[in-house]
């Protein structure tokens, strides 16, 4: 299986979709609410729902201040 990212307006990703050579069985589509009702502004976690198909390697931390800190010899 090989995993494909496809940018542009709605009609531009249908149209690259359809040309896609074999069989399409997931999509993960990004759908940009108004301004004025973010689901960031309501605390919700905008990445929760792709959890699944997220990658963990065992004995990493994720959080966000181990990502950003410098290790030693970097």
């Amino acid at each position: 299986m090989k995993a494909q990212v496809v940018k542009g307006s709605k009609q531009e990703i249908a149209e690259t979709v359809v040309r896609i050579p074999g069989e399409v069985r997931e999509a993960i589509v990004f759908v940009e609410e108004p301004s004025d009702q973010t689901q960031a502004a309501s605390g919700e976690d905008l990445f929760a729902e792709m959890e699944p198909f997220m990658v963990h390697v065992g004995g990493a931390d994720y959080a966000r201040e181990a990502i950003y800190t410098r290790l030693e010899g970097e």
